[in-house]
């Protein structure tokens, strides 16, 4: 584990099991259906429980019928995970970097940072969005997940801390490096 001190807030870097972590909130990277999938996506729905797919069903039906667009987010009850709450986002396909897919995929963090701090929640956990099935670089993806999530807490926001879960030594040790020339030892804790 590796954790940096943000303004006070706690920005760490984790390997384990997104469905396992005990915070207010963990983000689920959706498919824009919001019905499951693989990966990350089917593992929080499978342990999660059938009320986050009739929670889904429900926000598809009221706001988003043709699915939630990339980069957006939504929030539903943690059925029965630890976490209170799961908010589901759309990542980026990869598609060589030219079709707008770093902003994409920091408006995947943003939003769903947004929506935590909208709603009160003070610790969230994210995967590391786009890097299974959608092909996101690693590295790439490390490298927005780390400047977007420590601007986020740099700001004035109810947000305490922030756990990216990481789920092999590889993915950790990439989120590790990039954090590390992108944070440097000033904010290690």
């Amino acid at each position: 584990m590796i954790e940096y001190r943000i303004n006070g807030k706690t920005l760490r870097i984790v390997i384990g099991d997104i469905t396992e972590q005990d915070t207010d909130a963990i983000v689920n990277a959706a498919n824009p259906s919001l019905m499951g999938g693989g990966g990350v996506d089917g593992a929080i729905h499978r342990k999660g429980g059938p009320t986050i797919l009739r929670e889904c069903t429900e926000i598809r039906e009221r706001q988003y019928p043709r699915g939630l667009p990339t980069g957006e987010a939504v929030i539903t009850t943690g059925g029965n995970l630890k976490a209170r709450h799961i908010i589901h986002t759309v990542g980026p396909i990869w598609r060589g970097g030219k079709e707008g897919e770093p902003q994409l995929l920091a408006r995947a963090y943003e939003n769903s940072l947004r929506l935590a701090a909208e709603r009160g929640l003070r610790t969230i956990a994210f995967p590391a969005i786009s890097t299974g099935a959608y092909g996101y670089p690693a590295e790439k993806a490390a490298g927005t997940a780390i400047k977007t999530t420590a601007t986020h807490l740099q700001e004035n926001t109810a947000i305490e801390e922030i756990t990216i879960v990481t789920y092999t030594h590889e993915d950790y040790r990439t989120h590790a490096k990039v954090a590390e020339e992108t944070l440097g030892d000033t904010h290690r804790h």
